[in-house]
């Protein structure tokens, strides 16, 4: 059996550059070594976590975005999907399969629900029939969120996204995995630590607020490197912190569901709640996340395929158009992908928007609610108390990810032997020869 424990710290956000701020980071894993990670496309939270995790790329995996456009239900869904959608055996499976006597805990990363894991954690907020939510986990054992939620109150979750994203939900899920390492031990502790996401997106990756992001979560690793020494009564842990993706300042926006409106493609319905995609009558329309967007073809019709390549060709702020069998390029040959695959450049971001006028922007526009919006709006970082609502002006953001680029991310180790240059694929392997 193997006596190894390693701890996996996945941090979206995280660059070469800023370790020489966190000191206590860098206490961590002093002694150690440290590798130039390297994202593969798209650098966006699901795909990049299902790469490391499963050591492949979304062509087969399945993971193409933060979120799936289902096409015989029509319906998208952003944010919700369970761990089956990932569809290749993850490092717990693998681990499994080698040595079945270890134990693996996974805390918050995106698509963990139903996995494989002995113990998980991990946000899943009950929708009430009047459209409330009331906090709640999904965690493994079942009664393990009641046994946290006793120590710890209910898990933070509007500091876990939105205008009042906070350290106060990362400080959370470090001392609810302090809990977990005390209860279960496990050889693997994977930990999503996601609180640099916000104010790089909101202010820039170097602006003062990204700074004071970096000094507070040092802070909290600091607590979760003693919570941990002891909750493993200082038996030797292998700590591995990884990037997964790094963020660019951006200065432009692109409207690509606009545009296929425009076009003639995209088609709304008119309600008393605003307007809404059509997505039974359009003839494409774009599923936006951060830095790219799939559209998606009605009937993979060959003409409109057509119709949109050439509508993007050239455009401000997009730097590729791919689509067909030419997607094999960006490894997203799959058939959950888009037909038309749009890449911005580095300095440029893309918003869902498709209403041409504000007044009839949908319902849920001025909210935030990252289920119905069909793509990711960090735009919601911006509510404003006045109006009580979120603005219409994605003009405001000022960091953005998704395209792969030469400044990647880290690879940190206090004891594993790591070579220069590593991609995000490499991690799982990596992972494994660890016991």
């Amino acid at each position: 059996m193997s006596d190894a424990h390693v701890i996996f710290l996945s941090i979206p956000g995280l660059r070469q550059k800023d370790v020489a701020k966190m000191p206590h980071l860098a206490a961590l894993v002093a002694g150690g070594s440290q590798a130039d990670l390297y994202g593969s496309f798209p650098c966006v939270t699901w795909p990049a976590q299902a790469n490391m995790l499963t050591g492949k790329l979304p062509t087969e995996h399945g993971v193409v975005a933060n979120g799936f456009y289902w096409r015989d239900s029509q319906q998208v869904e952003m944010w919700t999907a369970w761990n089956e959608k990932i569809e290749a055996p993850q490092v717990w499976d693998l681990l499994k399969e080698r040595h079945a006597e270890l134990t693996c805990a996974v805390w918050f990363p995106m698509l963990s629900k139903g996995c494989g894991a002995e113990y998980v954690c991990m946000p899943a907020p009950i929708h009430n029939p009047d459209g409330s939510e009331s906090l709640w986990c999904y965690t493994k054992p079942t009664e393990l969120y009641g046994d946290l939620r006793d120590a710890l109150g209910h898990f933070p979750l509007k500091h876990f996204w939105g205008p009042l994203a906070s350290i106060a939900s990362t400080e959370w899920i470090v001392d609810s995995a302090v809990i977990g390492a005390q209860k279960y031990q496990p050889h693997f502790f994977y930990l999503y630590l996601p609180h640099l996401d916000y104010a790089a997106q909101k202010f820039g990756p170097d602006s003062a607020e990204a700074a004071a992001a970096l000094e507070a979560l040092d802070r909290v690793i600091q607590k979760l490197a003693t919570g941990f020494a002891a909750a493993y009564a200082k038996r030797p842990l292998t700590w591995l912190v990884a990037s997964e993706y790094t963020i660019q300042p951006v200065d432009h926006v692109t409207y690509p569901n606009r545009r296929l409106r425009e076009a003639g493609l995209l088609n709304v319905k008119s309600t008393d709640q605003g307007e809404f995609i059509d997505f039974a009558t359009s003839s494409a329309w774009a599923l936006v996340d951060h830095q790219f967007s799939h559209v998606y073809v009605r009937d993979a019709d060959e003409s409109s395929i057509q119709k949109v390549v050439t509508l993007f060709a050239g455009a401000e702020g997009i730097a590729q158009v791919v689509s067909g069998a030419e997607r094999s390029m960006l490894e997203m040959d799959h058939p959950r992908a888009g037909e038309v695959i749009l890449v911005s450049e580095p300095n440029s971001w893309q918003a869902y928007y498709y209403w041409l006028d504000d007044e009839l922007a949908p319902s849920f526009a001025r909210t935030v609610d990252i289920h119905q919006k069909p793509g990711y709006d960090p735009v919601e970082l911006f509510f404003d108390r006045e109006t009580m609502g979120v603005p219409l002006n994605a003009e405001l953001v000022r960091g953005s990810h998704g395209v792969p680029v030469e400044q990647g991310g880290v690879l940190l180790s206090n004891s594993a032997n790591l070579p220069g240059q590593l991609k995000d694929t490499d991690v799982a392997e990596l992972v494994l020869g660890l016991f």
